[in-house]
Formats: structure tokens, C-alpha cells, sequence
């Protein structure tokens, strides 16, 4: 057998004996357990729904919290935030009653939507650190999941940023000058520049309590949550029983009206108050320099406020049954924050004027029953929203360090974790928060928190719709009060009220995703990506599903035809360079790699040698697909891949071998000069797909080859074989200056004198010829007109034979114009006036499918002198090509078909049919023997 023929593309087995990995894991996380956040760096093994087996306990996992400390409590305190006490006056002030409450009914709206993604998500699998990052992130696959968690890790920095300077705010207006809890000059300084120090101070003791632990946070919590709501029924007393007064709400000394005013009105409960307070009395904003306030703004703000229906996500690595505490505590949450913001609203229009409280956003301070209520209220509702955020944003970084998101960035976060607490991870948070907090205005910092809140939101519905719309049978939530319409109702609100928002941040935002995304996708590792699953996947299964059925094979035409390949190769080490021609010459059509393994099923490990093959094709970075079939003859498995390769209309058309001739393969994995040397492929000292070594013997003779190219044109597949591609240099050719000419020789050189330049086989050639013409643009098609006569009528029409070739080149440049081919047209004029071309021609058909039709005269001459002057006639042929090929890149060459396998004497035709090919393609260029079956080409519209 011919080395080549393994080096190339001949079917031969791989006997490789592969390890086996392990393929089970249990399902012990699925049920709660699950390894401590900070015990060690996160591997796919580690979890993703497989872990050890067995209920795990959560106590020893470091899993604590219930649903009310872990998920209503914080949920309700993020909630709350600087908005309940800080800035409802402001909208209400600005919106007026009616528009406010359509804001809450539009902002809850698209957080119950969001609700019910993330309750789905979250209970149908097992949550790990990292809330909503990690949901996004294992469902919408590596690149968006890495994208959009790092936006929503800044929106947690932000978000922290805002609650500081809402906290801020309180304080400087309860103590600073003309402060209610002040009197002469006994004041904090105030200042745009001792704001920020207040702010830092306050980033600084929230960061000393991230540093003792979440945990801490979780338990104190419920009694914060605890005081924000007696402070808040505080307030609602006090806007029942507190009546009219003028001189009790003071112009805040950051508000230009102080210069000319010093106290606002209060009217309490009063039926002339709330009709003015129904409609919108838009003013002026002045804790940002007097901007204009419109629907936007006072949007922006509201939505900021009740951002934190993820804060019960973010502690999942810390809940003991995430599945059920995330939806059961964040739905309950919503629901007692909505209620508790549309009394307040309604209370405030019933009793405090639009003026006042377009000019004092802490008017509740003098109007409670109790000021300090309304101080407690401010100090730890902000403060526990900032500390719930900070401790979510580090989460959140942790949980991408784990993941390897950004490869070897983030180790730092992995190398900072003590005890389960990523303290780099605070560290990092605390500082970036620093940096958010120079903006200084609360309602700047809102709208940019809004937008990229609405981001993550937009992210989650989207992950959730995706998944939904796939059908996926493991896609069984335990949450069922959601469907794909309720998933696309709360995409397009957050898509929508974005740009409500504020346009600018809206699309900065989004193109900021973008590029995460395209940058994860080509630097993030795809084994992770792997591992985790992708949504895309899904969808694109099926979407692709769906188009295969509806390509019905009975309507192509030859209009649309493309070369849908398969290339039968022995191992992929021996050849490298045709497999990347082949993905060139597919012209977006299908591309099927075939291998054949001799032997039976025992013992086979089919999903190591998969993963074999497809890092093969991730290392050549073509786009094709792997067949590989078990069988006890070569024969048989390339029978098994023609018939068997492709699914529904995308069917292989045209097979492609290697030539089997005589020469040593070569391993282009390991040669030093090749383009395609790797070690991937080594494990010790064992080499995945292996090849033949000079000198081994072969696995299959050249009977069964030449079977092997009866059975695929008996099979009415397009045939190619292919021979000295291990010279194919891609890189030197589309460099080189003397490369020129991609060649095509339309003569049947076993039968010259049927000569055709317009049969199938021809135009199939020039069809190919073209297509690699796409791809090598510097090179020009040459066509070699070969006319030859027969040996009967030679003499006689001598001197019609130059006006016989003068027709022949006007009939193919005609026939070239017609099929739009720019060739260049080439005469060789050694088959018409060499008479022994003619003399040999009708002795050569003895070795080809033509042999049946040959009646052998007496003075024939047969046997091994017949081939032997056969093989003198194959090298003239192959001498008139090489003397023409010095500036060729690739040579197309008519290839006549085998002999037929009912002949009589087949195994001697066919060995001398493949020594004629042989002579034939000897020192050539890359060279493809082509017969086509079918008709490719097409002069019609």
C-alpha cells in the first residue's frame, strides 16, 4: 500500500487506544450542597449541577442564611434605599401623583417580569456565588454571561456610590448648616469637597464591616430592615395627625431659593393639596445646578430605588436553598416595597404642596412626629443598601475570577480570598466606588445605576426567553408562573425605558457589552464556555433544525449548485495541507472529514476520539465537521460515510481522496518548518493519530482502492483524487510572483481522441478551477486545448487540422464567455501531430471502465508489453504537463474512470490503471484527478 495514500486521504484506521475520562457526577447540588465560595478556585468539576453525591450539609458548607435574613430583608432594604425617604418627594414634587404612580406600575412592572426570569432560572438548577452573574453567565453561555456580569458588577459599584451620597445627603441636611438637628454655629462643614470626605468616610466603615464577613450583614439586616420600617410608619403617622404649618420645613442652604426664602409650606391633609399635586409641575433640580427635571429624570431616579430585586440573588453562594429562598423572598419583597411606596406617594399628595417638595427632598424630617424617625430612617436604609450593594459587587468579581473570565486578570481576587471572604475582591469594589463618588450629584449617579440595572434586567429576561423559546427538555423550573410572553415583556420595557432614561448612558452601556462580548469570544478559553453550555447552542440547534426541513433536495437546481465535500483521510497528521485546500474549495458548502477505523465495538471510546477530532479542526480552523466509522474493512466504512454522511438535503456531492502511491507520509505536527506544527496532539509518548512510519506495511491494498473509486462513482458522487499536496504552500503562493496559473487539462489522456473540452467531466473541472480562482485573486485559469486525431485519419485530413483546431478554441472561448469563466486558453498541439498518441489511444481503454466496449484487433498487442508501452505513453503525457507547470500553483487533470469491477482480471486492471496514474501525475505540482458526475454549470439565469 502507498504511503500516501495514508498521508493524504486514504480511509485507514486509527487503532489509538484512548484514555477514558469519567463521565458521571452526581447530583448532590442540585439538593443544596455546594462547596464554600471561598474554599478554592472554581473548576468545572467543582459543580455546574455535578457534584459529589449525597445531601451535603449547608451548616458545613457554609451556607447559613433563611429566606426572610438572606433574601426579603436585603431585597426590601435595596429597595428602599435613599428613595423612600430621600427622593418620593422629589417625584411626586416634579411628576405630580397620576405620573408617579404610572412610573411605579411601569418599574414594578418590568421588575416582576424580571422576577419571575430570574425565580425560573434560579429553580432549575443548583445556584452557586455570584447571583445573577452566575444565572446569566450558565445560561446565556460565556461571552454575554462575562459581558453582562461585569456590567452588573459595575452597576453594584454604582449602585453603592448612590446609597453613600444619598446617605451624605441626610446628614449634611440633619448637620450641616441650617441643619434641623443643629443650632447656631455648631455644624459639619459642607462643601462639595467635604461631601466627598462624608462620603468616604462612610465607604470606608462600610468596608471595615465587608471585611468581617457577609455574614455579619445578613444577621443585622433583618433588625435594619426592622427600624427603616417602624421609622417609615412613623412618617405615615405623621402625615395623618401632623396638621398645616409655615414655619417648620426649612429651604435647604444648597438651594438658591434660600437666599430669597426660609421656610416652605405644609398644609397636611388637604383636598385643595392633592388636586394640585395630580398633575406635573416640572421644576428645577437643585442639587445639580439647577438642571431641568422632566419624565426622564424623575424615571431614572425612581427606577434606581428599587433596583435591588437581585440583592437576594447575590447572596445565593451564602443560602441554604437558593432554588427556593431567591423566588418565594424576592417576590414577597417586591410586593410589600410596592405597596409601602404608593401609600407614601398618595400621603405626600394629600398633605405637602408640589413647591415644597420640589425644594426640600428631606421635608419629612419636620413634619414627623419624631425627627430623628426620619434621620434613623435615612442613615440606615442608605447605609444598608450601599453595604448590601458593595457586598454584591464583590461577589460578583469573585465569581469571575472563579470562572477564569478574563483568563489570568483577576487571580489577584482568587489569591485575596481569606476564610471564605474575597477580600482583594471588597478592596477592588471600595475603590471603584471611591472613583463614582466624585460625581457628587445623587441624581446623576441614579440615572447611570438605572441604566445599568436595566442592562442586567434586559440580560436576564433575554436568557430566560432564549431558554424558553429552545424547548429544552432539562428546562423544568419549579417557578411556573412565567412564560415566553412574560420574558419578552420585561426585554422590551428595560430596552425601552433605557433610552427613557437617558439615551447617551443607555447606548454607551450597550456598546460597552458589545465589545466585551466580542473581546470574550476571542480571548476568553472556550473549555469553560464548554463546560457551562450556551444558550446559542440551543437556539441555533434549533433554528437549524428547522431549515433542514424545510430543504427539500427535490428543488435544487444546478443554478445554486456548490461543492458539498467529503475528504476521506487516514490521519490528520499526514495531511494537513489538503485538508486546508478542501476548506477553501467547499465555497461555503459542506465539508465532511471522513475516517474509517478497522476493527469492532469492543473496547471503543467514541468520546475521547470526538474530542480528538474536533481540537483537530479547531487547530486547522476550518469549518467543516468529523464522520468516523467503525468497520471491518476499509472498503465497507467509506462505503458506510458516502452513503451515510450529511442529514437530510446537505449530502455529500463530490469525494475526495488521497493518491495511493509509493511515498513516506510526513507528520506535519512535528516537522519544524510547517504551519501546522503543534504538540496538542502528543500525551506522553503516545501520539494521537498516529501514521504510518517508512517502511511499516500497509493496511489495504490497491484492489481495494480502486474499488473504493468504482463504488463512489457507482454512488453518483463527483470523484477527486488528489496527489503531491504535501508541497501545497498556501502562504508562498499567495506571496510568490512566479506563480501564475491555476491549470486545467480537459483531455481524457487514456482516450485522446474523444478529446471533449465541453463533457461533464471538463466543465466540472473549470467549475472548480473557478471556485479556488475566488480565493487566489493574483492567479489566472489556464485552459489547455489538447485536440487529437484518430490513428484512421491521420494522413488523410492533415490539412483540414489546423482549421479544425481554430474551430475547437472559437467553440471554447464561446463556451467560456456563456458560462462567465475569464480563462486563458493554451494549444497543445502534440496529441494531433504525434501519431502514437493515436496509436496507443484505443489500448489504454483496456484499463479503464471503457474496457468492455474494447474489441482488440489482431495485431494488438496485449499483455506486459502493452502496459509497458502504455507507461512510455504516460510519461510523454506527463513530460508535456511538467514542461508547462514551472509557474503553476494547482493542476486540474481529467481523470478517467477505473475499471469496471465486473471486468475480467479486475485486481491486474486495476494495479495497472493506478501505475498509468502514477506515470501520469509523477513530479507535478499539487494535482486533483477529477470525474464529475453531474452537471455543475449553468448559462441560463
Amino acid at each position: 500500500m502507498s504511503a500516501s495514500a495514508e498521508q493524504e486521504t486514504a480511509p485507514i484506521a486509527n487503532s489509538r487506544s484512548g484514555r477514558t475520562g469519567s463521565v458521571f457526577r452526581s447530583f448532590g447540588s442540585l439538593f443544596g450542597g455546594s462547596q464554600n465560595s471561598g474554599d478554592r478556585p472554581h473548576t468545572p468539576q467543582d459543580g455546574d449541577g455535578y457534584v459529589e453525591f449525597g445531601m451535603q450539609d449547608p451548616d458545613r458548607s457554609g451556607r447559613t442564611l433563611g429566606t426572610f435574613a438572606g433574601v426579603f430583608s436585603p431585597v426590601a432594604l435595596s429597595m428602599f434605599s435613599a428613595l423612600v425617604f430621600i427622593r418620593v418627594g422629589y417625584i411626586v414634587g416634579n411628576a405630580g401623583l397620576y405620573v408617579t404612580l404610572l412610573q411605579f406600575l411601569i418599574a414594578y412592572g418590568i421588575l416582576l417580569f424580571t422576577v419571575a426570569s430570574v425565580c425560573a432560572i434560579s429553580t432549575n438548577g443548583a445556584i452557586e456565588g455570584g447571583g445573577v452573574y452566575f444565572m446569566i453567565s450558565r445560561t446565556l453561555g460565556l461571552e454575554f454571561g462575562g459581558s453582562i456580569g461585569t456590567l452588573f458588577f459595575f452597576a453594584n459599584v454604582v449602585g453603592s456610590a448612590m446609597a453613600i451620597s444619598g446617605c451624605t445627603e441626610g446628614i449634611m441636611d440633619n448637620f450641616g448648616p441650617r441643619g434641623h438637628f443643629v443650632s447656631g454655629d455648631s455644624h459639619l462643614p459642607d462643601g462639595d469637597w467635604w461631601r466627598f470626605l462624608t462620603s468616604s468616610m462612610i465607604n470606608t466603615l462600610q468596608l471595615l464591616v465587608c471585611l468581617v464577613g457577609a455574614a455579619l450583614f445578613a444577621k443585622t439586616s433583618v433588625i435594619i430592615l426592622a427600624t427603616v420600617t417602624v421609622c417609615l410608619f412613623a412618617t405615615y403617622f405623621s402625615f395623618l395627625f401632623v396638621g398645616a404649618t409655615n414655619n417648620t420645613i426649612p429651604v435647604p442652604g444648597d438651594n438658591i431659593l434660600s437666599n430669597t426664602t426660609t421656610f416652605l409650606d405644609y398644609t397636611g391633609l388637604n383636598a385643595t393639596t392633592l388636586r394640585d399635586n395630580l398633575g406635573s409641575h416640572y421644576g428645577r433640580d437643585y442639587t445639580s445646578n439647577g438642571k431641568q427635571v422632566d419624565f426622564s429624570t424623575t424615571f431614572g431616579v425612581l427606577f434606581s430605588g428599587v433596583t435591588g430585586i437581585m440583592a437576594g440573588a447575590n447572596m445565593s453562594g451564602e443560602l441554604k436553598n437558593p432554588s427556593k429562598s431567591i423566588p418565594y423572598g424576592t417576590l414577597s419583597a417586591v410586593a410589600f416595597t410596592f405597596v409601602s411606596y404608593i401609600i407614601l406617594s398618595f400621603l405626600m399628595s394629600c398633605t405637602t404642596p408640589y413647591f415644597t417638595m420640589q425644594n426640600n427632598y428631606l421635608f419629612l424630617m419636620p413634619v414627623n412626629l419624631w425627627p430623628p424617625f426620619t434621620a434613623i430612617g435615612i442613615l440606615t436604609a442608605t447605609f444598608s443598601t450601599s453595604l448590601s450593594n458593595l457586598i454584591g459587587s464583590s461577589r460578583i468579581l469573585e465569581a469571575l475570577s472563579k470562572d477564569q473570565v478574563f483568563g489570568s486578570l483577576l487571580n489577584f481576587v482568587i489569591h485575596g480570598t481569606w476564610k471564605g471572604n474575597p477580600i482583594a475582591a471588597v478592596a477592588v469594589s471600595w475603590c471603584l466606588v471611591e472613583c463614582i463618588l466624585l460625581i457628587g450629584s445623587f441624581n446623576i449617579i441614579a440615572q447611570i445605576n438605572s441604566v445599568l440595572f436595566m442592562l442586567s434586567y434586559l440580560a436576564t429576561n433575554l436568557a430566560c426567553l432564549g431558554i424558553e423559546l429552545t424547548g429544552a427538555p432539562n428546562f423544568r423550573p419549579l417557578f411556573k408562573f412565567f412564560t415566553w410572553h412574560t420574558c419578552l415583556v420585561g426585554l422590551l420595557g428595560t430596552l425601552i425605558m433605557m433610552f427613557v432614561i437617558n439615551f447617551i448612558y443607555a447606548s454607551s452601556c450597550i456598546i460597552l457589552c458589545l465589545i466585551l462580548v466580542i473581546a470574550l469570544h476571542l480571548f476568553s478559553p472556550a473549555t469553560q464556555a464548554a463546560q457551562w453550555g450556551s444558550i446559542s447552542q440551543a437556539l441555533m440547534f434549533h433554528q437549524v433544525r428547522k431549515y433542514l426541513l424545510m430543504l427539500d433536495p427535490r428543488k435544487d437546481h444546478v443554478k445554486f449548485w456548490r461543492p458539498q465535500i467529503l475528504l476521506l483521510v487516514s490521519s490528520p497528521r499526514s495531511c494537513c495541507p489538503l485538508v486546508d485546500f478542501v476548506n477553501d474549495l467547499k465555497k461555503s458548502g459542506l465539508y465532511i472529514i471522513g475516517h474509517v477505523k478497522l476493527g469492532d465495538f469492543k473496547g471503543i471510546e467514541d468520546a475521547e476520539d470526538n474530542q480528538q477530532w474536533w481540537s483537530f479542526l479547531d487547530h486547522m480552523r476550518v469549518k467543516a465537521f468529523t464522520e468516523v466509522t467503525l468497520s471491518r474493512s476499509i472498503r465497507e466504512g467509506v462505503q458506510h460515510l458516502i452513503r451515510l454522511s450529511g442529514i437530510g438535503a446537505m449530502k455529500p456531492n463530490t469525494i475526495i481522496l488521497g493518491f495511493y502511491d509509493s511515498e513516506a507520509p510526513r507528520d506535519f505536527f512535528q516537522n519544524g518548518s510547517s504551519p501546522y506544527k503543534t504538540d496538542d496532539f502528543n500525551n506522553g509518548e503516545i501520539q494521537n493519530f498516529p501514521i504510518r512510519r517508512d517502511g511499516d506495511p500497509k493496511q489495504f491494498q490497491i484492489q481495494e482502492y480502486v474499488q473504493i473509486l468504482c463504488d463512489t462513482l457507482r454512488m453518483k458522487k463527483n470523484l477527486c483524487l488528489c496527489r503531491n499536496f504535501q508541497r501545497l504552500d498556501k502562504n508562498f503562493i499567495s506571496m510568490s510572483k512566479h506563480v501564475k496559473y491555476i491549470d486545467v487539462w480537459p483531455i481524457n489522456i487514456f482516450n485522446p481522441t474523444s478529446g471533449d473540452p465541453f463533457d461533464m467531466v471538463s466543465l466540472f473541472m473549470m467549475q472548480l478551477a473557478v471556485i479556488m480562482l475566488a480565493k487566489w485573486k493574483h492567479l489566472r485559469v489556464r485552459i489547455f486545448l489538447c485536440e487529437a486525431n484518430d490513428e484512421r485519419t491521420v494522413g488523410t485530413f492533415d490539412t483540414q487540422t489546423p482549421q479544425m483546431e481554430i474551430f475547437s478554441k472559437m467553440k471554447l472561448e464561446q463556451s467560456l464567455k456563456e458560462l462567465r469563466i475569464t480563462a486563458d486558453i493554451v494549444e497543445i498541439q502534440e496529441w494531433s501531430r504525434d501519431t502514437d498518441f493515436s496509436r496507443h489511444a484505443r489500448t489504454l481503454k483496456q484499463f479503464t471502465a471503457q474496457a468492455d466496449n474494447v474489441v482488440l484487433e489482431d495485431d494488438d498487442e496485449v499483455g506486459e508489453e502493452t502496459l509497458n508501452r502504455s507507461l512510455l505513453y504516460m510519461q510523454r503525457a506527463n513530460q508535456i504537463i511538467r514542461e508547462r507547470s514551472d509557474q503553476t500553483a494547482l493542476s486540474f487533470i481529467y481523470l478517467a474512470a477505473p475499471p469496471k469491477l465486473s471486468a475480467p482480471d479486475f485486481a491486474q486492471r486495476s494495479a495497472s490503471y493506478m501505475e498509468l496514474l502514477t506515470e501520469l501525475t509523477a513530479d507535478l505540482p499539487p494535482t486533483i484527478l477529477v470525474h464529475g458526475v453531474s452537471t455543475v454549470t449553468s448559462t441560463t439565469l
